[in-house]
């Protein structure tokens, strides 16, 4: 499978992963020494984003993308733009916002997982 496509899939179960708060699917998709810097800027570790959807401190009930998905080969690592509307809870408090994400996927063995993730708040009307 062109590399391309394999990272489209990987995200598209990476979205259904955080829907269904599938803690496995996370382990698989998320590496080891991954880290998450969110929309406030701190950094989180994959135990601690793993921990988020395992504990129901954060439960999403829509995860839509926006626009253009971009996504680029460099190698054994891919890089993707994407930008999405979020609404969930967090902690028991209803949230709804759109979010730009940037991730790198590296090829780890015979299997694809994000390395690093970066979130930025988006005002609705921007994109």
């Amino acid at each position: 499978m062109p590399l391309i496509e394999a990272i489209a899939r990987c995200e598209e179960e990476l979205r259904a992963a955080m829907l269904a708060g599938d803690v496995e699917a996370l382990e698989r998709l998320l590496a080891e020494d991954m880290i998450f810097v969110d929309q406030q800027g701190v950094r989180r570790s994959r135990e601690g984003d793993i921990a988020a959807h395992r504990s129901g401190l954060l439960d999403l009930s829509s995860l839509d993308f926006r626009g253009d998905r971009r996504i680029w080969s460099h190698g054994d690592v891919a890089s993707v733009v994407v930008t999405a509307d979020v609404a969930g809870t967090y902690g028991g408090a209803a949230f709804f916002g759109t979010f730009a994400y940037l991730r790198l996927w590296k090829q780890q063995g015979d299997c694809w997982q994000i390395i690093l993730a970066q979130c930025t708040a988006c005002a609705s009307s921007e994109l």
